[in-house]
């Protein structure tokens, strides 16, 4: 394809991708399957890749950045950002309506009522319908510029859909997380052993506050826009009509908003609300009311702290008290052992509740938790069960103390704390508990990549009984596989094909498939470099370990407590003896080389001679470090066929950009 044509066909493919986002985004009404929309957005990818000159800040392909910014830059907001006066009862509510009518009493008072979303506050800026500028609200002066981070959230639009637009724009609202995706991003903290986040805008406030934006992108925020400094500029005379605007212009808005002519309407709202909310997939504690008329709230205008003329009427927490009548452990599929209180069935927000995690046992100790307390129980962002607190003046004596176990009860082996940690850890790689984690990770692409051996799979492997730990995988035969579901012979002998392929995978990748704890595949690398086998590296100290070059005390602690444990090396002795490669391929190469050692490289583009997992592992084996992104400690930038934005940022840093030929010349 030419330029000019690939100039039509990416713009074409922008209006498309940007008109499916709104609709799933924000309507919440997608017209294409998910397939389909993948099917769009990589055409674009690739049309930009070979034309990166097309490229512009307001593409979907340019939602993520590329490297981590440093820290973030203070945002002076032209307008202040005020907070709002809270109330929890009825009677405030009518105290503020009297009030205003104190202010204004000629007035008629209409309110436009609207769920208070649990979420952080942001300003948003456009200039000629473009987003310019993102930030926090800060202290209500000064915020963070968090542009990059904005700019991840699929609903807040790069581009506005009206033509009829002021030059600059500014609106402001919420970003916030949904129930599901703080549920699973809790979880997953909990399994590695990480802080939990109290409450979904916890959560929120944290994923906007990474410097690396690819992390922001991959907590999936969300957005509601509800106000504007400058309202005018829409030509607005109202909220209640300011929002209809903002809806036009693309931006997601509060689709259970309504227009109230009384306080009693306003009320019997908030009261609707109150029990309905368990019904939204995202938390709300309260209802924000404004007088809808923007000519009266200048006329109330505000206070040094808050607005007179709108008012956060939030709903109580619900608390119940129950027993805790025991306290179960539970084995993630990462090995970290996780407490959960069994208790006396108690109705709490509208559920039945039965259990509730006690994260860990620094948090039953410094709550003082025991066996048969009164427990005080509350729902975390109205969402996950959590013991807040034990009623201690009706203990009885008979209460008990909990320790976590000293051994797994999944499997029975042994179990670790690694210092600085609050997680406690089964770290056996056959412990059933984990087993089909483990074996997807040792499948994976960037491990041991046994191709065909996906989720399904490997679930129906392991409940049958046929795998126990990754070594099993070489002990299978064909009769084993037919009796699966949608196994036929020929799916059965390509997947015992890719399992004995997988064994001659270079060594480092071994040392990733397994799974020890905070080896990645640079580290990997590094270790096959200074331990020429499994044999050799198992019997290394931890003191020798930590003395070798970006291998620290953490990891080499990590490595030592992988192999004291017996389970392991009898896995990785059956490893051996299914023929799986368990040292390194001698190359020949002298290893530091003086023009590789310490150099960091990236690939960029299509390579013709090698894949990128081929040519990054030559570089570790000569000394160097193969990463993923350019930054100005970057060294060499190998460019092949097609190259992206790294090529550029490449050219902008002055790094040394290397042909595929000029690269293996280097080898030589």
């Amino acid at each position: 394809m030419k330029k000019s044509g690939a100039k039509k066909r990416i713009a074409a493919l922008r209006k498309k991708i940007s008109r499916h986002n709104y609709k799933y985004y924000v309507e919440n009404a997608p017209e294409i399957s998910d397939a389909e929309y993948d099917r769009l957005y990589r055409e674009l990818e690739g049309l930009e890749k070979k034309f990166p000159e097309l490229i512009t800040a307001d593409s979907p392909t340019q939602r993520v950045g590329g490297e981590p910014l440093k820290e973030f830059k203070p945002y002076r907001h032209e307008v202040p950002m005020l907070s709002m006066d809270n109330t929890y009862s009825e009677e405030d509510l009518r105290e503020f309506e009297k009030r205003n009518r104190r202010i204004l009493p000629e007035a008629e008072f209409n309110y436009t009522v609207e769920l208070k979303i649990d979420g952080v506050s942001i300003a948003l800026v456009y200039e000629k319908g473009n987003l310019k500028a993102g930030a926090t609200r800060g202290d209500g002066m000064t915020g963070d510029d968090i542009t990059s981070n904005i700019r991840t959230v699929r609903s807040v639009p790069l581009k506005l859909k009206s033509k009829k637009i002021p030059d600059r724009l500014e609106v402001r609202g919420e970003i916030y997380i949904d129930k599901k995706r703080f549920e699973t991003i809790n979880r997953d903290q909990e399994e590695k052993g990480k802080m939990v986040y109290a409450n979904p805008r916890n959560l929120a406030a944290g994923s906007l506050k990474q410097l690396d934006s690819r992390i922001t992108a991959s907590r999936r925020l969300d957005s509601w826009i509800y106000s504007s400094p400058f309202p005018e500029a829409l030509g607005s005379g109202s909220q209640f009509e300011l929002l209809e605007k903002l809806k036009e212009l693309g931006f997601r808005i509060d689709p259970h908003r309504k227009l109230c002519s009384t306080m009693d309407e306003v009320i019997e709202y908030c009261r609707l609300w109150q029990t309905k909310k368990q019904e939204l997939d995202y938390v709300v504690d309260g209802m924000v009311v404004k007088v809808d008329s923007f000519e009266l709230q200048k006329e109330l205008g505000e206070t040094s702290k808050a607005p007179r003329w709108q008012i956060a009427y939030k709903f109580p927490a619900e608390q119940r008290r129950t027993i805790l009548e025991d306290i179960k452990v539970q084995v993630g599929r990462l090995g970290t052992l996780t407490p959960v209180a069994v208790l006396k069935p108690v109705h709490l927000s509208g559920t039945v509740v039965k259990r509730a995690s006690l994260h860990n046992q620094d948090e039953i100790d410094r709550k003082d938790i025991r066996i048969g307390d009164t427990v005080l129980v509350e729902k975390a962002g109205e969402i996950i069960p959590q013991v807040v607190g034990v009623v201690k003046k009706k203990r009885t004596g008979k209460e008990k103390k909990f320790k976590l176990p000293s051994v797994c009860p999944a499997c029975g082996g042994p179990v670790v704390r690694p210092p600085g940690e609050v997680a406690f850890r089964c770290e056996n790689i056959s412990c059933p508990a984990q087993i089909k984690e483990r074996l997807r990770h040792f499948a994976s692409r960037s491990a041991l990549d046994i191709e065909t051996l996906g989720p399904k799979l490997i679930e129906q492997l392991v409940d049958r009984g046929l795998v126990k730990s990754p070594a099993d995988l070489y002990s299978l035969e064909r009769q084993d596989l037919l009796g699966l579901e949608r196994m036929a012979e020929k799916s059965a002998d390509n997947l015992l094909g890719a399992i004995e392929e997988s064994k001659n995978r270079s060594f480092d990748r071994l040392l990733f498939a397994l799974g020890i704890r905070h080896v990645g595949r640079t580290a990997g690398r590094i270790l096959a470099r200074n331990y020429g086998s499994l044999g050799q590296l198992e019997k290394a100290p931890e003191q020798e370990l930590e003395e070798i070059k970006d291998i620290g005390p953490v990891m080499a602690r990590s490595i030592e407590q992988f192999f004291r444990n017996s389970r392991n090396r009898k896995v990785i002795r059956q490893l051996e003896k299914a023929g799986v490669r368990t040292e390194e391929q001698k190359t020949g190469v002298p290893r530091p080389d003086k023009d590789f050692d310490g150099k960091t490289f990236v690939f960029t583009g299509a390579l013709k001679n090698f894949t990128r997992e081929e040519a990054a592992s030559l570089v570790a084996e000569r000394g160097g470090r193969p990463t993923s992104s350019v930054s100005e400690r970057t060294d060499f930038v190998v460019a092949g066929d097609s190259p992206g934005s790294k090529l550029e940022k490449a050219k902008k840093f002055r790094i040394t950009i290397l042909s595929e030929a000029q690269f293996e010349k280097m080898l030589k």
